[in-house]
């Protein structure tokens, strides 16, 4: 194997080596040297056009951007001098001289990167005039998602190469040049009026708060106030791993059983799990698959439409929605198990517990902004109510616990309450990339066959990996007799995370390069682990730290697959009747609608 090229050089007079094409900015990281970015990402391309990590070189004229200068051999590189202090401080400085300084009442106060540098080169007295009141204030708070306010947008970029590289939507960009320059929509028009999907993965990399979730915290303590009504709280699978890095543990910590005590404290009536109601979506997806498989493989119908795409990531449904409305009908027609559990929480749980459903306040914790979305969309009041009245990212919780005064560290664990928050590790698994197709096999394979899927204690491996896209095929041998028609099939599927990647599948698919029966997709990096609503910073380590938490979930789960969770079984008894019954389908399907391209 051909080993890279190493270049020698030294910073601050230390001696290191790095690969040929590495910036000076990744041989200080190497030596533990902080060079302070703003428009750099790790999951970005360069940019270099904040100079913020300003450094000089020996011999130099001008002073480089460590992001983006690669090294050369025999650099000698200064990070620290007395002209890059004062080249960092006059930049940061015009930067602030900028920005709508409201600090302590912002969003993202104490987790600014703006405002840590600022703190970091200890201003005084302002060097330069602030001109923030000259420029109108103009905040976008038509999107019930998120939130762009310009005055404190520092122009790094960061959101713009989010949008267009990760996500392949460019719902904004870059307008103006000199003092007129922002960041902007199509025509200036609000973000939900263009082909934004919502995920909230600009929100993530905005390193001010020019961009944000809405914020619906302060509705839900009035619900929780209220003692005429009764509210109910759902926690997705990809919390329970990230909600302890923004209360001072590090990332992946699994804190299960904390997080439920915590909601308990806070006063929600019932705290139940979204897991659940995933492995309720298994259950109606995995039989929705069945039946198109049936239809196309044995009775040759037209109208069975394969392959069919999963439909709980409501980034991914917006996406398809605006990019590729002609494949709608190969969605599956499954609600998530957010919009799921909302509709069961006002029908079937409000029964079950003997409180009038227009009493009760369905809350949902989310790692995902589109989420947000997702609960106004007007086909989502199958029960009669809007099936969820309020979404909070879990950096919204994280702040209800600290505004609660809640020592998260010294909590209890405790247990989810009855009816509606069992569940199992294939519910978990949920929050990972691949972990849907994972735990739709599980119980597909074995429906059909009657047997365990032929992978080692349950992990198959193939629909695993931070890869954009993974595909796996699965034989499918040994048919119980009515499933006879499905013997020797060689079961295809897809598996794509990011919007980017998204892309590449459904135009493969699109002009008969790809051919698959099931296909995952999820709008965020890593699937829901990577959603914009968790906790910033995030990079690739993280999620993946966090992904490896939620398999260890899976493992410590008594029951690993979702046919076998005793709660779903007693909700078709008592309730449902039977999967893609007219009932679920009353309640746990929907459509989708085609959207302008703009």
């Amino acid at each position: 194997m051909k080993k890279d090229k190493m270049v020698n050089l030294k910073i601050n007079n230390q001696p290191v080596s790095v690969p040929e094409g590495s910036t000076i900015l990744q041989a200080a990281k190497k030596l533990n040297i902080h060079i302070p970015t703003l428009c750099n990402h790790d999951d970005l391309c360069v940019a270099g056009n904040c100079r913020v990590c300003v450094v000089e070189q020996k011999g130099a004229k001008v002073l480089a951007a460590a992001c983006a200068q690669p090294v050369q051999e025999g650099m000698e590189i200064l990070t620290n001098s007395m002209k890059v202090r004062n080249a960092r401080k006059h930049v940061i400085e015009l930067l602030l001289s900028e920005h709508r300084a409201d600090c302590t009442k912002c969003y993202r106060n104490q987790n600014c990167e703006l405002q840590t540098l600022a703190n970091e080169f200890s201003f005084g007295d302002h060097l330069f005039l602030d001109i923030v009141g000259d420029h109108e204030r103009l905040i976008d708070d038509a999107s019930c998602a998120i939130i762009k306010d310009d005055s404190k947008c520092i122009r790094c970029q960061r959101c713009v190469r989010t949008c267009s590289e990760l996500q392949k939507v460019s719902a904004i960009a870059v307008s103006g040049k000199g003092s007129d320059m922002k960041i902007s929509t199509f025509h200036d028009r609000p973000i939900s009026h263009v082909v934004c999907t919502n995920c909230g993965q600009c929100v993530n990399r905005c390193p001010t708060g020019a961009l944000t979730e809405k914020n619906y915290i302060d509705f839900v303590w009035d619900a929780i106030y209220d003692p005429e009504k009764y509210v109910v709280v759902q926690t997705a699978p990809a919390v329970r791993v990230s909600i302890g890095e923004d209360l001072g543990y590090d990332p992946g910590e699994r804190v299960t059983g904390k997080m439920v005590t915590a909601l308990k404290q806070l006063g929600f009536d019932s705290v139940l799990d979204t897991d659940f109601t995933a492995d309720l979506t298994i259950i109606e997806e995995g039989t929705e698959l069945l039946t198109r498989l049936r239809k196309a493989l044995v009775e040759k119908d037209k109208d069975a439409v394969l392959p069919m795409y999963t439909s709980c990531s409501p980034g991914w449904i917006k996406f398809i929605e605006h990019k590729f409305p002609e494949m709608l009908k190969n969605l599956s027609t499954c609600k998530s198990p957010q919009q799921m559990f909302g509709a069961l929480a006002k029908t079937y749980y409000a029964q079950n517990i003997g409180v009038s459903p227009e009493k009760i306040v369905s809350v949902s914790i989310m790692p995902c902004t589109a989420k947000k979305y997702e609960a106004n969309r007007p086909e989502m009041r199958d029960s009669g109510y809007k099936d969820v009245d309020y979404v909070l990212t879990t950096r919204e919780f994280a702040m209800m616990i600290k505004q609660a005064g809640i020592d998260f560290r010294m909590l209890e664990p405790s247990n989810y309450d009855s009816i509606m928050g069992d569940s199992t590790g294939a519910g978990a698994i949920f929050g990972a990339t691949g972990g849907v197709m994972e735990a739709a096999i599980r119980t597909a394979y074995e429906i059909v066959t009657g047997k365990p899927v032929p992978f080692d204690n349950l992990n198959i491996i193939p629909a695993r990996g931070m890869e954009g896209v993974k595909e796996a095929s699965l034989k499918i041998e040994g048919c119980l007799k009515e499933w006879s028609f499905l013997e020797g099939v060689e079961l295809k599927v897809a598996i794509a995370h990011g919007l980017t990647n998204a892309n590449k599948v459904m135009t493969a698919i699109s002009k008969g390069e790809a051919d698959y029966h099931f296909v995952e997709i999820m709008a965020c990096p890593g699937g829901c682990i990577g959603g914009g609503g968790q906790p910033i910073p995030t990079n690739m380590t993280i999620r993946q730290q966090r992904i490896d938490a939620i398999y260890a979930e899976d493992l410590s789960m008594p029951i690993r697959k979702s046919h076998d969770n005793p709660e779903v079984k007693k909700l078709y008894e008592d309730f449902l009747e039977k999967p893609n019954g007219h009932k679920a389908h009353e309640l746990l399907h929907t459509h989708y609608v085609e959207r302008v391209r703009y």
